[in-house]
């Protein structure tokens, strides 16, 4: 599929996104090891999250699909059987990592594998702490990417500082010690979304913070709850750009989760001059969630670096794309990690911005941005990069000339129907 974006005037209205992905991602995962019905509302149905539910299915677990409604029938944390057949998780590093920890203190032999996106992604990083606790991880290739198999082991609580900050391998290790003999010990170099320790205490465990410290205590059992996704802030972010780059817009996105570790757009958008205002807030489910009003804004260059990183690291593309229309220069540092995403981030915005007219300079860890060049239309690459495709589409908005980027079908993987959202807010 290949999407073609005109430039548009104003961007007006009301809009919801699809529910938050690694909230729908653990919300699964948890519910099936819990004891009884897990009841989720607001689930994201694209492909990473029914990687998820397809991997647990064949785990042994029954989940009802209707619609963005999902039932997980859990059988607790000593329920899952051994699969018949690989575990194929698809374009999902979060399912790939996250069910590590799960996978590693079960009773048997797991093989896992996912697309070719997916083989190219370091597990070492989790691999290896889990191993510290005592877990079996062997990979049929000289580096430790999948396909994985899991020799299923007694694990042990181990007291471990990431070396850099994941929330991936922060929960898979959290996962893992839920069935680990004794208190398991993780410290952040900085904080990370918190959607697990959050949807754990929840559902019963015995998680707590200790300054930089997550503290995992074995749990005895998991109970099954109701759980309402909210909207996914990953998704909203470029709705937020829009808005923002587009002149005399105004756009409320409803329902949008607002966890403090994953608002770092936010934050970042205000720094560069953003009329962003949170209305409605309050608790769901132990998430904070709000409606967020945006309204349209002379943005100017900042520095993006250091302890926000974390809190944005999936909107960075998004956030190169709106910085395109900010005055002045935006640097983005510290964010290394985007090299070994769905793609090489970095490499692949700096390139297709250049092929709109930016000048994106790379750096091994971030990119610079120099604002106010006009854009003008492109033949773009999508990489099979969700993120890459969706801020492309923004950047497009406000180019002269039409924005053809190729390859769109991987939106799916996110946000199902994203285009047409996008255009429905247009008044042109």
């Amino acid at each position: 599929m290949n999407a073609v974006i005109k430039p548009s005037g104003k961007l007006r209205g009301e809009i919801t996104v699809p529910g938050d992905k690694s909230i729908s991602h653990r919300s699964v995962m948890l519910g099936s090891i819990a004891k009884g019905d897990t009841k989720i509302s607001g689930f994201l149905t694209g492909e990473d999250c029914l990687s998820t539910i397809d991997c647990f299915k064949k785990l042994g677990i029954d989940i009802e699909v209707n619609g963005t409604d999902v039932t997980v029938h859990g059988k607790g944390l000593k329920g899952l059987s051994a699969p018949a057949e690989t575990l194929d998780v698809g374009n999902s590093g979060t399912t790939l990592r996250l069910m590590s920890g799960i996978l590693s203190a079960q009773p048997f032999t797991t093989r896992l594998t996912g697309d070719s996106s997916i083989q190219k992604r370091p597990m070492g990083r989790v691999a290896s702490p889990l191993g510290l606790m005592g877990a079996k991880i062997t990979s049929e290739n000289e580096k430790m990417t999948a396909p994985l198999t899991i020799e299923g082991q007694s694990l042990h609580g181990i007291d471990y500082t990431l070396p850099v900050a994941s929330a991936q391998v922060k929960s898979a290790l959290i996962l893992a010690g839920l069935y680990a003999d004794g208190e398991t010990r993780i410290t952040e170099p900085e904080a990370t979304r918190d959607h697990t320790e959050i949807m754990l205490n929840y559902l019963g465990a015995d998680i707590r913070k200790e300054g930089d410290t997550i503290v995992v205590r074995p749990a005895a059992e998991l109970t099954g709850k109701d759980i309402t996704v909210p909207g996914d802030i990953s998704s909203a972010a470029y709705f937020i750009a829009a808005a923002l780059i587009s002149k005399d817009s105004e756009v409320l996105i409803k329902n949008v989760g607002v966890n403090p570790t994953r608002t770092g757009i936010i934050t970042a958008f205000k720094a560069m001059g953003g009329n962003i205002e949170l209305t409605n807030e309050r608790t769901v489910c132990g998430e904070p969630v709000a409606d967020i009003l945006v309204r349209s804004s002379r943005l100017h260059g900042v520095v993006i670096k250091g302890a926000i990183i974390p809190k944005l690291i999936d909107e960075i593309p998004v956030i190169a794309a709106a910085a395109c229309y900010a005055s002045g220069e935006t640097v983005i540092a510290d964010a290394a990690e985007l090299r070994v995403k769905e793609s090489d981030r970095i490499k692949t915005m700096a390139a297709e911005l250049g092929r709109m007219g930016a000048t994106v300079i790379q750096t091994d860890d971030g990119m610079i941005i120099l604002g106010g060049i006009p854009l003008h239309g492109a033949v773009c690459e999508s990489y099979n990069d969700h993120r890459v495709a969706m801020s492309v589409a923004v950047a497009a908005l406000g180019a002269k000339g039409e924005t053809q980027i190729k390859d769109c079908g991987c939106v799916d993987i996110s946000f199902p129907g994203y285009f047409d959202a996008l255009m429905s807010l247009r008044e042109d």
